[in-house]
């Protein structure tokens, strides 16, 4: 039950503190006067999306806030599933700053928009005038038959299961068809590239030993050279070879060092390095030896570099092992060519079996609407003739649709007549508007206030904004009944302008235009009730009512 709602700074209203009480709830005002607004306003909370140009002053934030009791409604797991606290008194906060900024709150905890559109939906109805048209909507038809066959089972959430099984396997064949039948045009070329690929034999770090190699093989002569011309230097079998002068200088030092002791150390460090050089000398020859330059190595080691130079740019990539890597998935990619018939062979029986379930969940779905339509048409009829159509008669056509989708694959027709004798037609062909919003009060009226089988769950209040359009006299003293009668059940809020259903109110709201600073402003207070059967008789009459008009307001109020 929504029992505040404050709102600052929204359009024309600066700023309004609204009381709601239980029961049946008339909000009534000229034309113009805001009633709109304040319906905007509530809409921000329920999870709408939210504009700058709403604020009537440009430099201050807007805030929308509402206070619900939400008591026996079951939505604990709801509030579980958003990590958000639990509390039978329900705050509902909507800000929107000058720069577009838009935050939400739940119970003063941050939330984002589709918590918020998920939760209205289960505390508040929203019929606004165009809701009307719905009836139209073959959507709407099915999720009004779904609902009303959901009293014991929920054959919609069946079909649903069965139904999204059966599109991920069906999703499932036509990736995998689709891979085969691109597979299969890229066999050839793939093939080509694997044996190249494998013709090449590669092995992991070849590249920088060829390089290294033929870098050897072009310079072969020069490093020969190199190598003998430091051999010779050190040791060439002459007296000026570094080798030979070292051992004199040695043999001159072994003769001195008992007479000297720094001769000695001198001789020890000269002996190391002559064995360093020694071995210089060796490893000299060792290489020099190893060195021998062979026209057709070399041109086998240049060949072989371009061929993986080559195979390198022609994939992209600067290593060998990213050959191999691709060489190794290509590999992978035509084994998987192989198999892929037995696969998807074994996922097209799935998906017959997937929809022979379908089909059977389907049919369990088409039969629970058809029960359902009859209960529709069968409970509506009396609804109807208090509401001044006692001929009109009212009934649910199914029909079934060429494919399957998420609500089955049935096609529903409401089909109305409001005359005796006249042909059942499609209801957007027939009714008109006042009584399109007769029956959507009908429909409204059952889901909310009829048998607790057919009663809608998760909705304590309902808001219906001028749902009395199109109708006056004594069907508007019928449609005021029938809310009355909802309002035993549950809070029942009705923005009106019929005299006749304001009068049956058990609280009555008015909204009004004032002006101030320069500026017109939105109000709206709750009415004593000596304003309130001035309120009705001037909805009867004129401003100020007439002694007649006033009397009348009398006897509404007193009914």
């Amino acid at each position: 039950m929504l029992q505040t709602l404050h709102i600052e700074n929204y359009a024309l209203i600066r700023e309004s503190d609204i009381h709601f009480g239980s029961g049946f709830v008339a909000i009534t005002g000229e034309t113009g006067a805001g009633k709109s607004i304040m319906l905007g306003a509530l809409g921000l909370l329920l999870g709408q999306r939210a504009d700058t140009a709403v604020l009537a002053d440009k430099e201050r934030k807007c805030v929308v806030e509402a206070q619900f009791d939400i008591a026996g409604l079951q939505l604990e797991s709801l509030f579980a599933e958003a990590d958000v606290d639990y509390d039978d008194r329900l705050i509902l906060r909507r800000e929107i700053t000058p720069a577009g900024k838009s935050r939400a709150f739940v119970n003063d905890t941050p939330v984002q928009l589709p918590f918020l559109k998920a939760l209205g939906s289960c505390i508040i109805d929203i019929h606004s005038q165009h809701q009307t048209l719905t009836l139209a909507d073959s959507s709407f038809r099915l999720s009004l038959l779904d609902t009303l066959s959901a009293k014991h089972h929920s054959p919609l959430t069946a079909y649903r299961s069965v139904y999204a099984d059966y599109s991920a396997l069906k999703r499932q064949l036509e990736e995998l068809t689709a891979t085969e039948a691109q597979n299969r045009r890229d066999q050839d070329y793939l093939q080509f590239q694997y044996d190249e690929l494998a013709a090449a034999a590669l092995v992991a770090d070849e590249q920088e030993t060829l390089e290294q190699e033929s870098q050897l093989l072009a310079h072969a002569e020069a490093v020969s050279e190199g190598l003998a011309t430091a051999f010779r230097a050190i040791d060439d079998d002459t007296d000026q070879s570094v080798l030979a002068r070292l051992r004199q200088a040695k043999t001159a030092l072994t003769h001195i060092s008992a007479y000297h002791p720094d001769a000695e150390a001198l001789l020890a460090r000269l002996d190391s390095s002559l064995i360093e050089l020694d071995d210089i000398n060796s490893e000299l020859q060792s290489v020099a030896d190893g060195i021998t330059y062979s026209p057709e190595r070399q041109q086998q080691v240049d060949d072989r570099l371009a061929l993986i130079y080559r195979l390198q740019k022609k994939h992209g990539v600067d290593s060998v092992e990213a050959l191999i890597a691709i060489r190794n998935d290509l590999d992978s990619r035509l084994q998987s060519i192989s198999t892929l018939d037995s696969r998807i062979h074994d996922l097209m029986e799935q998906v017959d079996k997937s929809f022979a379930k379908l089909q059977i969940a389907a049919d369990a779905l088409t039969a629970s609407r058809r029960q359902a339509g009859a209960e529709l048409a069968k409970n509506i009829l009396p609804t109807l003739h208090d509401l001044g159509m006692p001929e009109a008669r009212f009934s649910v056509e199914l029909s079934p649709q060429p494919t399957y989708g998420p609500m089955g694959h049935d096609a529903v027709l409401f089909l109305f007549n409001a005359n005796r004798g006249g042909e059942l037609r499609d209801i957007a062909k027939v009714a008109s508007g006042g009584e399109l919003s007769r029956l959507m009060l009908a429909v409204k009226s059952m889901l909310h206030s009829g048998s607790q089988e057919l009663k809608q769950p998760g909705n304590q209040a309902i808001i219906f904004d001028e749902i009395d359009t199109g109708v006056s006299g004594d069907i508007s003293v019928a449609v005021g009944r029938i809310m009355c009668r909802m309002a035993e059940r549950m809070q029942v809020v009705a923005i009106t302008h019929l005299p006749q259903i304001a009068a049956r109110a058990s609280q009555h709201l008015k909204v009004y235009k004032e002006t101030v600073a320069d500026r017109t402003v939105s109000r709206i207070r709750e009415l004593t009730p000596q304003e309130r059967i001035t309120e009705v008789a001037t909805m009867l009459s004129s401003d100020p009512p007439t002694p007649a008009a006033l009397q009348t307001a009398k006897e509404l109020m007193e009914l």
